[in-house]
């Protein structure tokens, strides 16, 4: 309960005549009380006060925190027959009175717990002058996360391999424990003889020197005062002679599809080949002998006293191109004169060599039949 103290200045006491007197009251001081729980579950944090059973109406109820980082705020307040809880918006619809506050139990309940809700409580009672303090420390836990385990090293015999588990958040400390699952009757549940574990990070094991009894399940343990995790990973330890086995096998596999390949390769570029040379054939080009080159030849005179002349005749030659597929017909004309004896002349030549017989147009050969004179 709170009784009125009158204190005098020294000051005041020196100076004749003179008093100032400064009144305060004294308030009853509650226990310092520190709470742990889990986080999201729920925690009653404890205020009881005898300040409301005779005047109601005066009575005030304030709850203040104080966080880590030393910033205060008020989480729920009763004053002039209202409550107030909805003052702050991370713990908005979270903050109750626990009981009958007007009976004398001013405890504050929170639900769920959060990390952020971490901090010094204060609770404070005020009726008609008296005051009533009481101050609750609360530690929220956060349990470990599911720890990850992993594997480095290599899985073969004689080699080292280091089982490593790490939980993301939780409260620290985090205790990691690992220990070898009994899958069978007579296996051991402790770690390989030859096993160390890192203390600067008691979450790493190095296995020394691997042999096949090494293998099984290996299960890591991460636990803290709010509980336990854990996770789990196998270990098989592979011969020395059984992983060539497979290399070879491995390597034979690639050589033997990479073969495949360039065989199904090789045929598809036969068979275009052989499509296309059968598209170019009609259009190849061939270079034949070169063309004879044409004489003419003087038929026989039927009469010997007729007078004739020799003069007017004419005669043309042609060649034939020797790139071209084909040989270009050769022709002979003879112009006849007035007056004259006109002879036909033949082209004679020799054979070309592997060439069909050339067609002469009869147009290119005419037979003149002698005039009398």
């Amino acid at each position: 309960y709170l009784l009125p103290i009158r204190c005098y200045p020294v000051s005041a006491l020196l100076t004749r005549g003179s008093s100032f007197p400064v009144s305060y009251y004294a308030g009853t001081l509650g226990t310092h009380t520190e709470i742990k729980r889990v986080a999201e579950e729920r925690v009653t944090l404890p205020c009881h006060h005898q300040l409301g059973l005779p005047e109601k109406d005066t009575l005030d109820i304030e709850w203040l925190l104080t966080d880590n980082e030393g910033n205060q705020k008020v989480v729920i307040t009763y004053s002039s027959h209202h409550v107030y809880s909805n003052l702050t918006e991370e713990q908005k619809g979270r903050v109750a009175f626990a009981s009958n506050f007007l009976a004398g139990d001013a405890s504050l309940q929170i639900e769920p717990l959060k990390p952020s809700d971490e901090g010094r409580y204060t609770c404070k009672v005020k009726n008609s002058g008296r005051y009533v303090w009481s101050h609750v420390t609360l530690k929220v836990l956060v349990r470990p996360s599911k720890p990850k385990c992993e594997l480095e090293g290599e899985l073969t015999e004689g080699s080292d391999l280091t089982l490593q588990c790490e939980s993301a958040s939780g409260t620290k400390p985090i205790v990691y424990d690992w220990q070898r699952v009994r899958e069978k009757e007579g296996e051991d549940e402790h770690l390989p003889p030859r096993s160390r574990i890192d203390y600067d990070n008691p979450g790493r094991v190095l296995l020394q020197n691997l042999t096949m009894s090494s293998s099984g399940l290996y299960q890591c343990t991460a636990g803290n005062e709010a509980g336990k995790e854990s996770c789990v990973v196998r270990v098989t330890v592979q011969h020395v002679q059984s992983i060539g086995m497979i290399a070879g096998a491995v390597t034979g596999m690639v050589a033997g599809a990479l073969l495949t390949f360039l065989l199904v390769w090789l045929l598809i570029r036969r068979k275009d080949k052989e499509r296309y040379e059968e598209e170019e054939r009609p259009n190849e080009i061939r270079e034949d002998a070169e063309a004879p080159k044409a004489r003419l030849v003087k038929p026989s005179s039927s009469s010997s006293g007729s007078r004739s002349s020799r003069s007017g005749s004419s005669s043309t030659r042609s060649t034939a191109n020797s790139a071209s597929r084909s040989q270009r017909t050769l022709s002979t004309e003879a112009a006849p004169q007035p007056g004259l004896a006109t002879h036909a002349y033949s082209l004679v030549g020799p054979a070309g060599r592997g060439s069909e017989p050339k067609k002469v147009h009869r147009a290119t050969l005419t037979k003149a039949e002698p005039h009398p004179a």
